[in-house]
């Protein structure tokens, strides 16, 4: 075996300065090569939880061994979020068990038989003019600037805020609100937003309430849309309205950040390559919105809690230790992907994590995401084909997310 990578002392994968100018994958890459499955220690409570660290999980097939092994590795126990300000209490860590994303079989399986009602092909289909027509006027409207604009704001942003909306029925008018709510939910690690802790608690309430809201409304008077589905479907198993609340707040989050990301990054990736975008341009592939994700990776990680003693990549891991998959890692693991660190949009079979490692918390909206990035990416090669970088990307500082604030583009 080679010989164990020297990270920096104290080097912590999950430290949201390093995420703040760059994802680690050098380290990452070292890590894959020389010890897979390694322990990265923290100071006591650095992350919110009471312990000394975790273990990083770098190789695609390890990756995927922990997320189709929810027996072994708990979602539950610490929650999926490796990393929480320190200082968090564990009372508020605890309360997230709520969310989907933090459930282990069978009420995961439960609740997301319930939600999966939202994301059939059929519900999707049904959304996609609507979405290809908001797509076309998102693009039309950002080539309206005579100078230099935000493509985060202008453009990656508004399709999922607004497919959401379209999806559980939220009025035209209060979607700014879902917005910064969800935007102040995952800042608490970027000072420029000065969010406090208890100002993302706060916006997570408001939003709860607001979806809880809504449910009780289509008790009381049921409607031919989503949120009647979910919570009015009798006999068939319902959600009450805290859990219609999660799981909206998880909508949020989820399907907002994450394709908001995915989007900035991909037109990042597009005019830094530009013989891709000639490319996408020209040939429109289907295959590009998969390597959008696998290239992007909008969640570097997630963690899980080892439920009893196992072994994982030669090392023996401790029942109630933490346990770090590392989506960034995988998804340029040499093993599986042929020039990983080229961005190929007609890259085929691309077995890429970028929507989770497999086993009960493969995305769920991944189909919905894949339209979002077709359908905005074709509007922009459409309206802007000749956009061009104005400026280097400002990063997010985040403990787990691939957050641009803000790229700078022109279309003139």
């Amino acid at each position: 075996m080679p010989p164990c990578p020297a990270l920096p002392d104290g080097f912590d994968f999950t430290d949201p300065d390093v995420l703040q100018h760059r994802v680690p994958l050098p380290e990452f890459a070292e890590l894959r090569l020389a010890e897979p499955v390694r322990w990265i220690p923290q100071p006591a409570n650095v992350a919110g939880f009471q312990d000394e660290g975790y273990w990083a999980v770098t190789r695609h097939a390890d990756v995927k061994y922990v997320s189709t092994h929810p027996e072994l590795f708990s979602s539950t126990l610490n929650t999926a979020i490796i990393r929480f300000n320190e200082h968090i209490e564990r009372d508020a860590i605890d309360a997230q068990r709520l969310i989907l994303l933090n459930m282990d079989p069978p009420e995961h399986t439960r609740v997301r038989q319930i939600v999966q009602r939202v994301f059939t092909p059929r519900a999707i289909r049904a959304l996609e003019e609507r979405l290809r027509t908001r797509a076309l006027n998102i693009a039309a409207n950002a080539r309206e600037h005579a100078g230099p604009f935000d493509f985060v704001t202008e453009v990656a942003c508004e399709l999922p805020l607004q497919a959401i909306a379209e999806l559980i029925g939220v009025p035209q008018e209060d979607r700014s609100k879902i917005f910064d709510w969800s935007n102040r939910m995952i800042a608490y690690d970027d000072p420029e937003y000065a969010i406090t802790e208890e100002v993302g608690a706060e916006s997570a309430t408001e939003l709860i309430a607001y979806a809880m809201n809504m449910a009780a409304d289509r008790k009381a008077c049921p409607a031919k849309d989503i949120v009647t589905t979910l919570v009015a479907a009798e006999d068939e198993g319902n959600l009450g309205s805290d859990e219609f609340g999660f799981f909206v707040l998880m909508l949020a989050v989820a399907g907002n950040e994450t394709t908001r990301n995915a989007i900035t990054h991909g037109m990042h990736a597009f005019l830094t390559h530009p013989e891709q975008w000639e490319l996408y341009k020209r040939e429109r592939p289907e295959t590009a919105a998969e390597e959008i994700v696998r290239w992007a990776t909008p969640v570097v990680s997630f963690q899980r809690t080892a439920t009893q003693d196992t072994e994982l990549g030669g090392k023996r891991i401790k029942k109630g230790e933490r346990v770090g998959i590392f989506y960034a890692s995988a998804n340029h693991d040499p093993e599986v992907f042929e020039n990983p660190d080229a961005f190929d949009i007609t890259r085929d079979p691309n077995p890429h994590l970028g929507f989770g490692g497999g086993g009960p918390h493969y995305c769920l909206g991944k189909s919905l995401a894949v339209l979002e990035i077709d359908l905005i990416f074709n509007a922009v090669a459409d309206a802007m084909p000749d956009l061009r970088l104005v400026g280097a990307p400002r990063r997010l500082r985040s403990a787990w997310i691939n957050g641009v604030k803000e790229l700078r583009v022109s279309s003139g």
